[in-house]
């Protein structure tokens, strides 16, 4: 029998710091989203801030580490995917998330590649921010988005 869906996709792209990842992927767990992290990680999986920051819902968490992007990519459709960034246009309440979607974050340093939001841009989203804000904590930023796609589609089966 197949096992269920998860309501959304949560993509981590090299993400830098396991306190983030691991907060992340406790949401995750608090919605049934599986948690994707795309390599290379500024950080090993058996990193102790990592178990630290997920608690003991680590072993409740459905996640993945891939390799590459284009792993990723033959494993997600791209026209599920919204990326999140600062250099977007749409605000993230612009949109109609629906059940599957793939919210993806870049790391905490880069961001995310200019190569993939020039490729995707028309799935860029970003959150309104005052201009004396670079950026928000990633954890904050992917609880936000995540949360925003539940309430959309109707709150958790």
């Amino acid at each position: 029998m197949d096992s269920p869906q998860p309501p959304l996709h949560v993509v981590l792209y090299q993400p830098d710091i396991p306190q983030n990842t691991g907060n992340i992927g406790r949401t995750c767990v608090a919605v049934g989203a599986k948690l994707w992290l795309v390599r290379p990680l500024g950080y090993r999986l058996d990193d102790r801030y990592l178990k630290r920051a997920g608690m003991d819902y680590w072993q409740h968490l459905d996640w993945e580490a891939v390799d590459s992007w284009a792993e990723l990519e033959s494993r997600l459709p791209a026209e599920r995917m919204w990326l999140l960034t600062r250099y977007a246009t749409k605000l993230a309440w612009e949109v109609s998330f629906q059940p599957g979607d793939v919210l993806v974050f870049g790391s905490e340093s880069r961001g995310l590649p200019d190569s993939l939001r020039e490729r995707l841009a028309h799935r860029c989203l970003k959150l309104p921010m005052r201009p004396e804000v670079r950026s928000l904590n990633l954890a904050s930023t992917a609880n936000t988005i995540v949360y925003e796609a539940i309430r959309q589609f109707g709150g958790l089966p």
